[in-house]
């Protein structure tokens, strides 16, 4: 069936016994009983023929219901929106030399948000010197963060810590913090960015 697409707005030129329609990236299945049947609405199929744009177009948007896909966003993207070092830190899984971080001796209230999505990870209440050249921090914001199993030193096994929206790596958690929660998050400067109060 040959169609007329004006933007992301696809009509059909001609009527068969099923018709297509696609508004936005969101494909609607319409059916007709005939060429002057009425329509229904077909909610299991998502079928869209003779139209340039799909539900699964690689041309779909980053932003869902005011939300971004970070799964979706390429090595190439994250250089482009990241310094080198915080690419290496966030995305492949690096780390800063200790002492050499922005944020490891900093005193400055305020707030700790992820660098690669902005989600506020720490607040400067909860940091505290550990000694050990890194900013650390007994606690995070709700659950912003999580942790998995982390083996790239097979005799040392760790426990990661990634942000909770985008993975981006932070650093890792170890059990010699201070109380309440005797929890260390031992994180990289170059995966943070201060708002100060």
């Amino acid at each position: 069936m040959a169609s007329l697409n004006l933007g992301n707005l696809c009509f059909p030129t001609r009527i068969f016994s099923k018709t297509h329609f696609v508004l936005s990236s969101k494909p609607q299945f319409v059916s007709f009983s005939g060429a002057l049947g009425k329509p229904s609405r077909q909610k299991f199929s998502t079928r869209v023929m003779g139209c340039s744009i799909s539900a699964s177009s690689s041309h779909r948007p980053e932003n869902i219901q005011g939300k971004v896909d970070y799964s979706s966003i390429s090595d190439q993207e994250w250089k482009k929106r990241l310094t080198g070092e915080q690419f290496y830190i966030t995305r492949q899984k690096g780390t800063e030399r200790a002492f050499s971080g922005e944020y490891w001796n900093t005193k400055t209230p305020g707030t700790y948000h992820c660098i690669c999505c902005d989600t506020p990870l720490f607040e400067s209440s909860t940091k505290f010197d550990s000694g050990t050249g890194w900013p650390s921090y007994y606690q995070p914001i709700g659950n912003n963060v999580k942790s998995k199993l982390d083996l790239s030193i097979i005799f040392m096994p760790r426990q990661e810590v990634l942000c909770a929206t985008c993975d981006a790596h932070l650093g890792h958690i170890f059990d010699d913090g201070p109380p309440p929660t005797g929890k260390r998050y031992c994180i990289n400067s170059a995966s943070l960015k201060l708002k100060p109060e």
